[in-house]
Parts: C-alpha cells; sequence; structure tokens
C-alpha cells in the first residue's frame, strides 16, 4: 500500500461541502488530516491518502473535478 501526501486549497463555494468524507468513500482511500486552516471563506489542508496507488490517484483526479486545488507534498514536512 502506498502513501503519499498533498497540499490541498478549497475555494469558497467548496469551504463547507464535506469533500474529505466524500473522497474516502467514492474510493478505496483512506484519508488522514496532518495539518489544516479552514476559515469562513478560504481553505487549505495537508492530506495525507493511503491505498493503492492507482485508487489514490481516482482520488485525486477525483477533488480536483470537484474544483479542489492539489498539489503534492515533495518532502515530509507535515511529520
Amino acid at each position: 500500500m502506498a502513501s503519499m501526501r498533498f497540499h490541498i486549497r478549497f475555494p469558497e463555494d467548496k469551504i463547507k461541502e464535506p469533500v474529505i468524507y466524500q473522497i474516502g468513500k467514492e474510493f478505496k482511500v483512506v484519508t488522514n488530516v496532518r495539518r489544516a486552516d479552514v476559515r469562513e471563506t478560504t481553505g487549505w489542508m495537508d492530506l495525507e491518502l493511503t491505498g493503492e496507488t492507482a485508487e489514490i490517484e481516482r482520488a485525486i483526479a477525483g477533488l480536483r473535478q470537484k474544483g479542489i486545488v492539489v498539489d503534492p507534498i515533495e518532502l515530509n514536512v507535515v511529520e
């Protein structure tokens, strides 16, 4: 099983939607929020996804389809 970390940014219209829950339910990945700052109009999160690599890639594509900006975290910066 692979484990990958991503920095995601929410547009204002997605702040109140349970997108992390939806991704965990729609795809075979375990979601782990490592850090986050979510406010009334902006939000970001460092998110760890664990699962098969292909399923993680599908989950990332699903986040992007929902309008979430997703960037990989290259270094282990959230431990």
